[in-house]
């Protein structure tokens, strides 16, 4: 875990970012913020291109709460069952359609804490749905932002939820709303768990990082 580094740093680090890709998106696929929702919470332990596959025939039928549940469980299942942990995911989603048809009118709620109480909604999962959907700087603190926030020092902590935080402090305002699509996807391509791609880094002058490739 690297130290703290300096708001010039952060904000260069961002303007890099936003020069490359000014309006990044979610590689998961959705029409509505029900979908999305149901999209985040299948993606858990899973791939975004898993759970794209797997949704591709599955969104066309099944794109409201109702619809879900007119499908039922069993026929959830067959959509998912080639992604991780599916039985337990498709019972989520179907106890989560149904708050959704009896408490919120088939609309998806847009603050935190209504979200987290929905069956298989974590905090994580209640951010993408808040930035994405509804357009608020939220962090969706994965494991790849994990390890770019402390790696790069952007925002160091020692687990999950102190770099969500530290995120809304540090990143400077004219990059919230993005910020964790950029972390994301650097940590994805570039920022790697095993091989850090740091030759070939945007960040590379500006980030505390000990290159592991020389």
């Amino acid at each position: 875990m690297s130290k703290q580094i300096d708001y010039s740093t952060i904000y260069e680090m961002f303007r890099r970012f936003h020069e490359l890709e000014p309006d990044p998106k979610s590689e998961l696929q959705y029409t509505n913020a029900y979908t999305l929702l149901v999209a985040v919470a299948l993606s858990a332990q899973a791939t975004d291109v898993g759970v794209n596959k797997a949704t591709r025939n599955l969104f066309p039928i099944a794109d409201t709460p109702q619809k879900m549940l007119d499908l039922g469980e069993a026929g959830l299942i067959e959509h998912v069952k080639t992604i991780g942990l599916f039985r337990q995911k498709a019972k989520n989603i179907i106890r989560m359609s149904r708050i959704l048809v009896d408490e919120y009118g088939g609309e998806v709620p847009s603050s935190r804490a209504a979200l987290v109480t929905l069956p298989g909604v974590g905090r994580k999962t209640a951010n993408v749905e808040l930035n994405v959907w509804f357009h608020q700087p939220t962090m969706a603190v994965d494991t790849h932002i994990f390890r770019v926030a402390n790696r790069t020092g952007i925002a160091p902590g020692k687990d999950v939820l102190a770099v969500e935080l530290a995120l809304e402090d540090q990143v400077p305002a004219p990059y919230q709303l993005h910020a964790h699509h950029w972390l994301i996807l650097h940590g994805r391509y570039t920022c790697k768990a095993r091989k850090p791609m740091c030759a070939n880094c945007i960040i590379r002058d500006l980030c505390p990082y000990e290159d592991k490739n020389l």
